[in-house]
């Protein structure tokens, strides 16, 4: 079955555990869950995650990122973009769409905007993979 990769804030821990479960009940198999770790407190640790993140989107058949997301998530996203991923971009509203707030990125073709509840954003990714 297909690989994923979840990017987010850390805010947002108990949502990504929650779509990453969703997911792999369906078959999906999650590269790597940065949501088990402990907030690193030096930059060795730092440099490790980091690793292992970038490893898990270069690993990933798509991502998935899930707004407001942080300043690691966007560079993740960057990283998918970069590698031809597609990108599952979930918007809890519609200030996605706001051109003073957006980014330039989460509008181009490779990026799909989904807008709704999080059992919606899980039957529309696992419909599309």
């Amino acid at each position: 079955m297909k690989k994923f990769y979840i990017a987010s804030s850390l805010k947002n821990i108990n949502t990504v555990r929650e779509v990453s479960q969703d997911l792999v009940n369906r078959g999906f198999n999650h590269t790597y869950d940065w949501t088990l770790n402990d907030k690193a407190s030096t930059l060795e640790e730092l440099k490790t995650i980091g690793q292992l993140e970038k490893e898990a989107v270069k690993e990933a058949d798509f991502v998935i990122v899930l707004l407001p997301a942080g300043k690691g998530s966007h560079i993740e996203l960057g990283i998918a973009l970069g590698q031809g991923k597609k990108v599952y971009l979930y918007s809890p509203n519609s200030e996605v769409y706001n051109v003073e707030t957006t980014s330039t990125f989460y509008h181009i073709p490779e990026v799909e905007i989904f807008e709704g509840t999080l059992d919606e954003l899980i039957k529309f990714v696992t419909y599309n993979e």
